[in-house]
This record gives structure tokens, sequence and C-alpha cells, in this order.
């Protein structure tokens, strides 16, 4: 297990009804209704936490492609984007996800881009959380 050195931010959520409720930040800034989705027998009327992971995971890979470019010196192109999936599905002991991330990087040489996409999945604190947990398939599109 890896321990923080250093804490430098804790999120804060309050979240009711579980798939089918709602989670508020303290700050007010995050306030979404939660529905679990029609493919799962649900209404599909709101987010769930496959999507919230989905944007949690692309933003933050997104930030540490951006932090390794910084460091080799390096510009992402400003239409730079990521197209992340998540599934969900059972598990031996239950439930558990997988995770597509489809990097666009224009402009760049392939190798340039590869290079920052796998030192990125080494600094990525998602990357960090989920490698040997859950598959996560990295492309460059």
């Amino acid at each position: 297990m890896n321990k923080l050195e250093k804490v430098m931010y804790t999120a804060h959520t309050h979240t009711t009804g579980g798939r089918d409720g709602k989670a508020v930040s303290d700050d007010g800034l995050l306030n979404v209704d939660l529905a679990l989705p029609k493919a799962m027998g649900g209404t599909g009327t709101a987010t769930n936490p496959e999507q919230l992971f989905a944007a949690g995971y692309s933003a933050c890979f997104m930030g540490a492609l951006k932090h390794v470019a910084g460091l080799k010196k390096v510009k992402v192109p400003d239409d730079a984007s990521i197209d992340a999936s998540v599934d969900i599905g059972p598990i031996p002991q239950g439930f558990g996800i997988a995770v597509k991330l489809a990097i666009a990087l224009p402009g760049l040489e392939k190798s340039v881009a590869r290079d920052l996409v796998d030192t990125a999945h080494q600094v990525c604190p998602y990357s960090n959380a989920t490698r040997g947990n859950i598959e996560v398939d990295i492309s460059i599109v």
C-alpha cells in the first residue's frame, strides 16, 4: 500500500440513497441526483457512479498528462481529449469495474504521445489506485 507523504487536498461528499439518491460536496459545487442506469433496470434519469468515475479518472489523467508534459517540455495540444468508459459487471466477490481510456493528442508524434501517456499512467492518482485491482485499457487514438 502506498501511504501519502502529505495531504494536499481532501474532497468531502455526503451521499444519500445509494444508486438512487443524491451526492453533494461540502462546498456545494457538486450536487447531483443519482439513478440506476436503464441497462441495470433503473430509470436512467440521473448520473451514476460509473459516469462519475469515468469523468474523474479522465480529468485526473489529463492533469497527469499535462504535468508530465511540462516536465518533459512538451506542449499538450489544446484539443487533446480523453474518452473514458467504465464497465460494471459481476465478479466472484460481487461486482467489479473495468476502464478504457481513449486518449487523443492530435499533432504529437506517436512516440512522444506514447511516452507522455505511459509516464502519466505512472503518475496519475487514479491509475495508481486502480493498478493491479481492475483492468485498465489505455489507447492513443
